[in-house]
């Protein structure tokens, strides 16, 4: 199937075609024609499915411009900045040769360039809750003339303790309208949300939910917790290992282990939600453009940020929550391309490990030779992987560490 098949019109195909794009996902082929029909939808799919697209193509082509001044009729409501940014990026991309306007306004930044974008007319509204409704109080957007709400991300902003300013918006806007909600994964809270503010939805869904792509590598390293910041060095040195994203479960250890690879000599950038804006964003546009290699990172990017070929993504801390899991990874292999996963886990994540591999519905391989094995003896692994080759400059290899009497391990 083709985007022609979609009952896109010219101008939408055309857009479709300078983006780069040649073939729909399959949450674009199965949520575009019911947008296009005015049905509320329910899009469930994993993240890098391509769903900015499933519903941005049948907004813009329902809207016609307005002439004059221009009220807020499409409104996209998004869990963090990098990911609202990202959608208003998307569809200045497919409404270049349009009249119609899009902005973005978010929080971490000064409003003032946002409310004079705001105040010269805005068709299509991309917004974080707690900026969308601090400029909502402040009588610079009105919602009353909607006539498209999406909801992107929507268990994410359970996750971040949104609901209740979600909920603040929607009372805002107009009852009749076509309302779009995404997902990667249903909870019942989303599930009640859904109920409440979606009348007679159509529901999507491109993959089953909680599974990760096939054409991901998924390796688990065990190691103990003070060799983790060595084994990192190695695989890094690999040189395979052209563009990576390092996930860790606080800001703090992020900070650290930037601070560390750069002594190292691998160009590392922190990304967090302590960081400003400003900063957020120069690390993101410097791991884009290549000129930095590692990207470390808390949880903050696992979702929705778009960034093209990462060609690894490493836990350096397993996620407690099982469903992290499968966003971080859904970082590589994107857009059809193949990626590595590697995990690391010290003796106390066994128990994160068992709930990802329920989760998923399947082992994940072990690497059992590495530099760094865990002095504790690991479980007997259902699979089996090989350690990435020695790269140039490596330490030797070494036999693991066995526990003599009491040990101090120092801090990751």
């Amino acid at each position: 199937m083709s985007f022609h098949n979609l009952e896109l019109n010219s101008a939408m195909l055309g857009a479709v075609e300078r983006a780069g794009y040649t073939e729909p996902t399959p949450i674009q082929k199965r949520a575009i024609p019911h947008i296009l029909k005015g049905r509320d939808l329910i899009g469930c799919a994993q993240t890098g499915s391509g769903k900015t697209a499933a519903f941005a193509l049948p907004i813009l082509q329902m809207l016609d411009s307005i002439p004059g001044r221009r009220p807020i009729r499409a409104l996209v409501l998004a869990p963090t900045r990098e990911l609202a940014a990202q959608i208003d990026e998307e569809f200045g991309k497919f409404s270049r040769d349009s009249s119609l306007r899009n902005a973005a306004i978010y929080g971490g930044v000064s409003q003032q360039p946002q409310v004079a974008a705001l105040k010269r007319g805005v068709d299509i509204l991309v917004a974080t809750p707690g900026r969308l409704l601090d400029l909502m109080n402040q009588q610079f957007v009105h919602l009353n003339q909607i006539e498209f709400f999406v909801l992107d991300e929507a268990d994410r902003m359970l996750d971040m303790g949104f609901i209740h300013d979600v909920k603040r918006v929607i009372k805002r806007l107009p009852e009749v309208r076509q309302t779009m909600l995404f997902s990667a994964t249903m909870p019942p809270e989303v599930q009640e949300l859904s109920r409440s503010i979606l009348m007679d939805p159509v529901k999507v869904e491109a993959n089953p939910q909680a599974t990760t792509v096939e054409s991901i590598a998924q390796s688990i390293y065990f190691v103990e917790s003070g060799d983790k910041r060595a084994l990192l060095k190695h695989i890094l040195r690999d040189p395979a290992s052209e563009r990576v994203l390092v996930f860790t479960r606080t800001k703090h250890r992020a900070n650290n282990l930037a601070k560390q690879l750069n002594r190292a000599r691998i160009p590392a950038e922190a990304i967090h939600g302590n960081k400003s804006q400003t900063a957020r964003t120069r690390a993101l546009a410097q791991f884009k453009s290549g000129r930095t290699a590692v990207l470390v990172a808390t949880d903050i990017a696992a979702r929705g940020l778009d960034i093209d070929a990462v060609t690894h993504v490493i836990n350096f801390d397993l996620p407690n929550i099982p469903e992290s899991y499968v966003h971080r990874i859904g970082r590589t292999a994107r857009a059809g391309a193949s990626g590595i996963a590697y995990s690391f886990c010290d003796v106390t994540e066994r128990k994160y490990l068992h709930d990802i591999e329920a989760l998923i519905r399947k082992p994940i391989a072990v690497v059992s030779e590495h530099p760094y094995v865990s002095a504790i003896e690991a479980p007997v692994p259902a699979a089996t992987a090989s350690a990435p080759p020695n790269g140039k400059g490596r330490r030797r290899r070494r036999r693991p560490r066995r526990f003599r009497g009491r040990r101090q391990t120092h801090s990751a």
